[in-house]
Formats: structure tokens, C-alpha cells, sequence
């Protein structure tokens, strides 16, 4: 699979997962909307709590993909990258028949980070009301570490990317992905709410993504 077919595969993670992030994410978008101090702007502080999430998304993707290039030469073990493509896209096929409602097991893996964001937590509620630029920032790159089962499917890409700027790359395109539902969510959040949540609209998103990770994987096993 080519680099840009993968980058394109973790943006349309992140975008037809909007209805797990608004789901998820949605709620707490919405609460630091509504508390954002009115002397610097709704608009702008919600881009700088996406901007501090996506920070967060590359970092992961960096030391993901620094974890992979430290461990083995992925470019020389041609097993291994078979190996973490098969896995990645199984994953990928999981989340969206969760995202489409018809396997819930599926969010059991979000459990993995709970330690993490348990300790990361705390921090969140000393920077709460927001009430600068800076903060707002830094609430955002601590949301970027909420426990996500997307999140984790992308970053089982970038431990096979290789090295940490491929990494980078592979959770920075799913991040943007993710962007559009997430900004809208801040500023029409019962709305968006209302119509991502449908269930059309949930069995659309996840069997596109099902049918896209079923489609590498035959590409895969065609070229394997």
C-alpha cells in the first residue's frame, strides 16, 4: 500500500468517524465552547483546542512510528509490515462495524489508554474555565490523549510506518479527518448532534469504512 493511499485511509478514518467523535468528543467540544472567555472568540479558541488536539494526534504518531524504527528496519522485514497491515485494516474493518452499531466489543479497546488519561485528567481540571489563549491550547493537546479506539487504529498505522516523520504524518492526516465534525460540533453542537447521531447516518459512515478497510485487505492479499 502506497503512503498516500494510507494517509488517505486515516483521513477517511477520522472524517466518517464523526459519529463516534461527536458521540465521544462531542460533548466535551460543547462544554469548552460554552465556557470559552468572550474577550478572544469563540472561532479562534475553538481552533486552538483543535490545533492542541492534533498536536497530541502527531505526537503519538511520532513516537509510534520512532517505536517502529527503533524495534526493526520495517523497510528490510517485508513479514513484519504484512503482519501490522493485516492487523491495522482488521482493526479498521472492527471500527467500522462499531461505528455502523453492529459490534460493540469493539469500543472495549478504548480501555487501553484509561491509565494514561486517569493521570492526564486532573491536569485537565486545573486548566478549567479556560481563560487565555495558552490554556486553551493546552486544554486541547491534553484532549488530544482521551482514550479512542480510532485513534489507537491509526496510530497500529504509524507503528508501521517506519520512522517517527512517517508516523507524524500518518496521525496528522487522521487528525484532520476528524476536523471538520469536531469544529463543527463547537459552534452548532445540537444540531450536528441530532443529525450525525441518525442512524442512517451511523450505518453510512461505518460501512464506509468497513468496505474501505475490506478493499485493502483484498489489495493486500492480491499483492501479497
Amino acid at each position: 500500500m502506497t503512503p498516500e493511499i494510507t494517509l488517505f485511509t486515516l483521513f477517511l478514518l477520522g472524517f466518517f468517524g464523526g459519529t463516534h467523535c461527536v458521540g465521544m468528543c462531542g460533548g466535551l467540544s460543547s462544554a469548552f465552547a460554552l465556557h470559552l472567555p468572550p474577550h478572544i472568540g469563540k472561532i479562534r479558541l475553538l481552533l486552538l483546542l483543535n490545533t492542541g488536539r492534533l498536536f497530541s494526534y502527531t505526537l503519538i504518531g511520532a513516537l509510534m512510528g520512532a517505536l517502529s524504527q527503533a524495534g526493526s528496519l520495517l523497510s528490510e522485514t517485508r513479514t513484519l509490515q504484512n503482519v501490522l497491515f493485516l492487523a491495522a485494516n482488521l482493526l479498521l474493518l472492527l471500527m467500522g462495524l462499531y461505528l455502523a452499531g453492529w459490534f460493540g466489543a469493539a469500543a472495549k479497546i478504548e480501555l487501553i489508554g484509561k491509565p494514561i488519561w486517569k493521570r492526564l485528567n486532573p491536569l485537565l481540571g486545573k486548566l478549567l474555565p479556560i481563560r487565555s489563549a495558552p490554556a486553551c491550547f493546552a486544554v486541547g493537546m491534553l484532549w488530544g490523549w482521551l482514550p479512542c479506539g480510532l485513534v489507537y487504529n491509526a496510530s497500529l498505522y504509524a507503528l508501521g510506518s517506519g520512522s517517527a516523520l512517517s508516523g507524524s504524518l500518518h496521525l496528522l492526516a487522521f487528525g484532520l479527518g476528524t476536523l471538520p465534525n469536531l469544529l463543527a460540533v463547537g459552534a452548532f453542537a445540537a444540531q450536528l448532534q441530532t443529525l450525525l447521531h441518525h442512524r442512517t447516518i451511523r450505518l453510512i459512515a461505518g460501512l464506509s469504512v468497513a468496505a474501505w478497510a475490506l478493499w485493502q485487505l483484498w489489495h493486500g492479499i492480491q499483492a501479497a
